[in-house]
């Protein structure tokens, strides 16, 4: 037995031993990709000697003299540390996955070549002026002097991985063109309504008009802010229901479009509830420097390397051949910096959430698959064929059909029958689903954050996010002269009379289409308002008597009303430090409202009572280390699921964001609601009866996770961040997963609150979305500016700027925004040297 038992060790030991060298391996391997970032290197290309600055985060300073040569270092910057990620996300946008990662990725790719990216960038690349053609060529130039050296493990641990399934694999020299299309990738990330728009057609089928309104509230106008409340006037659509064919038989269309689009959020990252945004600016009348701030948090997919990579541009003079002065967050992948500061105005985004895409119903011609009807004429689809390259397999040759709307994208892959069978109803094969959005005709997406990064003040910053065509964002602004500012940009369509966005329309009739633009001196605008503040926070830009609709799918402003409160109710005058505050406030405004409604619950049980105690003094702050903030969300997730899912199809389940806050906020004063009633009961349930279940569940629930002794749950426990790789880091494979994610990590926060750390009621309690970054400018003195991301600089695995600001991003923390030259040569850890 002895022997026996000594073997085993041995046997095991070995095992151990032989995992700890493959681990050693594998992370001596990663080192050979991290980049040189002190001396000299000598590239062809550039016109003049660069100088890069790293600090001890690894965030790059770059001074040039020419602008060629600065966007060009750039682009050798993003491919030192984040080449795979750049790679990935220009084969997303060309809908090439398939050639990195094979056939898994056919119908993807398929669904991305129906949409057409890749030809409307070549498009856009066209009708650039010479200036911004030549920034995209020099960035190009960059990223290329980069990959002619680096090859391998010696560009990222990641092509080492592919390389055991697809050992042919080599990248191909950076285009002008992959910058364009990442930006349609973007576009997608935060996109409109489609998704509800879907949902909303797929509900009708079971559901009752009255109880998909009870689904998708309006707006509550008369409780949380609009942004820009002075803008009025005759309203030109009207929210009238939309006469389309019938849901129910059309259903099985629907699910083939909603696959679709999960197929690219697997690779984009998920839209949700939590796909958002934060940006308020303070005037200098409300501030204690006198001058204004202006803060920004974009909530984002969780991911490692960030979404962000941030980066100081210098021109070593600002002349007209040389205008950037800049210091703020990138795309790895495209020139200039997205959000940030030059040396005269600040900038920030939130998502708009306008309605820029709608579904049309199309007649096909049973006789012809390739015509469809037009006011009661059969027209010719315009036809394009692709051929999809696939890694260890044959091409697959796809067909794409064209309406007059768009592409048609329900039956992409010819599925429509599978879909009929699980659906149980018999599909009219003459119908079909054409997309209509504005990210699907060229846009000036790049041409406009270049020239918003050249702008000087206020009117030129208008003449630059004039041409911000896709997506729109609330675009808040200050400058050094004392101003703010706020501007809608983006094409936003003008709609028929009846036709209010919310639903799949029919398209075989003129009676449904767009009829133009909004102008852009329409769109909502203001600056200097005499209150001085501008926030935004995904709510409701005007009211419901603009000129215009812009969307029915507003956020429903929870989180807004809270930023206007605390700006409201500031102590003092505003300083840096109350921003950030702020910015990592935890305050849940649905626990504000139903908490109090729970304490009036007759509770039979002491034990129950005993813990619902636990929310006696809570002051609804979701802090990782409450126990409170624990059993509420625990509770909350266990009152959507009890009063909601014996009703909804199970991919309609709440999720929990704000549309569900705003849902439960008006049930509550509806007692005896059907909503209420468990369908699979016998008895006729109450709202006092759900909300007694659903507390007994989530005290079950933390007693079975943690224990007895609440003084040992806590919500950072339950609610933690994973950051995954969004390729490799999802590849099932436990070793390769281990390789390049991290986590998990306690997380305060929660979904539809200013810090805003969501997660999925439907998945469990980890984050799903998250502040991809947090900034606060003062325009006082930029140098003393403020921000931090949720990952490093680095893309590569077990480099030390991998993921050294995470801990400092979900304890709130920051970094300075380093500006004037002596702030970057002091704070210089290394200093790269590069010359022609």
């Amino acid at each position: 037995m002895r022997n026996r038992f000594e073997k085993a060790q041995v046997v095991i030991g070995s095992l151990l031993f032989g995992v700890a060298l493959l681990a050693v391996f594998w992370v001596g391997l990663s080192r050979f990709a991290f980049p040189p970032t002190q001396g000299t290197l000598h590239l062809p290309g550039l016109d003049g000697p660069v100088t890069v600055y790293r600090d001890g985060y690894g965030i790059p300073h770059i001074y040039a003299a020419t602008a060629h040569d600065l966007f060009f270092a750039q682009g050798y910057l993003h491919a030192q540390d984040r080449f795979w990620q750049m790679d990935t996300w220009r084969h997303i946008g060309r809908g090439r996955l398939a050639e990195m990662f094979g056939e898994s990725q056919v119908e993807t790719d398929a669904f991305l070549r129906t949409l057409g990216w890749e030809r409307l960038a070549e498009q856009e690349f066209a009708d650039l002026p010479a200036e911004d053609k030549a920034i995209l060529q020099a960035y190009a130039d960059g990223v290329n002097a980069y990959l002619k050296d680096h090859t391998g493990a010696a560009l990222s641990l990641e092509y080492v991985v592919l390389g055991l399934t697809n050992p042919d694999y080599r990248p191909a020299p950076w285009r002008p063109t992959d910058t364009l299309v990442w930006a349609k990738v973007m576009a997608w990330d935060l996109r409109s309504n489609m998704k509800a728009e879907i949902q909303r057609a797929i509900l009708l089928g079971t559901l009752t008009p009255e109880q998909v309104a009870d689904l998708f509230p309006e707006y509550p106008f008369d409780r949380h802010p609009v942004i820009v409340p002075e803008l009025s006037g005759q309203a030109h659509g009207t929210s009238a229901p939309v006469a389309a064919p019938d849901f129910v038989h059309l259903r099985p269309l629907f699910e083939t479009v909603s696959q679709h689009f999960a197929a690219v959020d697997a690779w984009t990252g998920p839209t949700g509830a939590g796909v958002g945004s934060n940006n308020w600016v303070i005037a200098g009348s409300r501030t204690a420097t006198g001058m204004p701030f202006l803060a920004n948090d974009p909530h984002l997919s969780a991911q490692i390397p960030s979404i962000w990579y941030e980066v100081g541009l210098h021109c070593e003079q600002k002349t007209p051949d040389c205008l950037y002065e800049l210091n703020g967050f990138s795309f790895a992948g495209a020139p200039g910096v997205v959000i940030g500061h030059n040396d005269r105005i600040a900038w920030g985004f939130t998502n708009v959430g306008s309605d820029v895409a709608d579904l049309y119903i199309e007649k096909i011609n049973p006789e012809n698959p390739y015509q469809y009807e037009v006011n009661g004429q059969w027209v010719d689809m315009e036809v394009r064929r692709e051929v999809l390259q696939v890694a260890g397999g044959e091409p697959v040759e796809l067909e794409v059909r064209l309406t007059r709307h768009g592409p048609i994208i329900s039956d992409t892959y010819g599925k429509l029958k599978d879909f009929a069978e699980k659906a149980g109803v018999e599909v009219p094969q003459h119908y079909a689903i054409a997309l209509r959005w504005t990210a699907l005709q060229p846009s000036r997406t790049i041409h406009a954050i270049l020239a918003i990064d050249r702008a000087q003040n206020w009117e030129e910053f208008r003449q630059a996010v004039a041409l911000f065509d896709v997506p729109a964002q609330n675009m808040v602004y200050a400058d050094v002269e004392g101003h703010i500012g706020y501007q809608t940009p983006g094409l936003i369509p003008i709609r028929r009379q009846g036709h209010d966005g919310t639903l799949p329309v029919p398209g075989w009739t003129d009676d449904y289409e767009w009829q133009g633009f909004i102008p852009f001196d329409e769109l909502p605008h203001v600056f200097d308002p005499p209150k001085g503040y501008i926030a935004t926070a995904n709510n409701a830009v005007v009211g419901p008597d603009y000129l215009y609709p812009i969307t029915k799918d507003w956020d429903y402003g929870y989180r807004a009303q809270r930023i206007v409160d605390l700006i409201e109710a500031a102590p003092a005058p505003v300083d840096a430090a109350y921003i950030a505050r702020m910015q990592m406030d935890n305050y849940d405004a649905s626990a504000a409202f139903l908490v109090p409604l729970l304490q009036q619950v007759d509770l039979q049980d002491e034990h129950l009572r005993q813990r619902r105690a636990l929310f006696d003094g809570w002051d609804f702050q979701m802090d990782m280390d409450s126990a409170s903030a624990a059993l509420y969300a625990a509770f909350w997730n266990h009152l959507l699921a009890d009063t909601f899912r014996d009703e909804l199809p199970e991919k309609y389940w709440p999720e929990g964001g704000s549309r569900w806050f705003e849902v439960v906020y008006r049930l509550v004063q509806r007692p005896d609601s059907p909503w209420w009633d468990d369908k699979n009961t016998p008895a006729v349930e109450t709202r006092d009866d759900i909300l007694r279940r659903a507390f007994a569940e989530a005290v079950d629930e933390l007693e079975a996770r943690f224990g007895p002794d609440p003084r040992r749950w806590a919500w950072g426990k339950m609610h933690t961040l994973t950051l995954r790789n969004q390729t490799l880091g999802k590849s099932g494979i436990a070793p390769i997963e281990a390789l390049f994610n991290r986590g998990p990590y306690p997380t305060s926060g929660s979904g539809s609150i200013i810090n805003a750390t969501s997660w999925d009621a439907r998945k469990g309690y980890e984050v799903s979305w998250l502040p991809s970054m947090r900034m606060i400018v003062d325009l006082s003195d930029l140098s003393r500016s403020l921000t931090i991301h949720t990952t490093g600089e680095s893309g590569h695995a077990y480099h030390p700027h991998y993921v050294d600001m995470t801990d400092m991003w979900r304890l709130g923390q920051y970094h300075p925004m380093l500006w004037t030259r002596a702030q970057v040569e002091a704070a210089a850890e290394t200093v790269l040297r590069l010359e022609p």
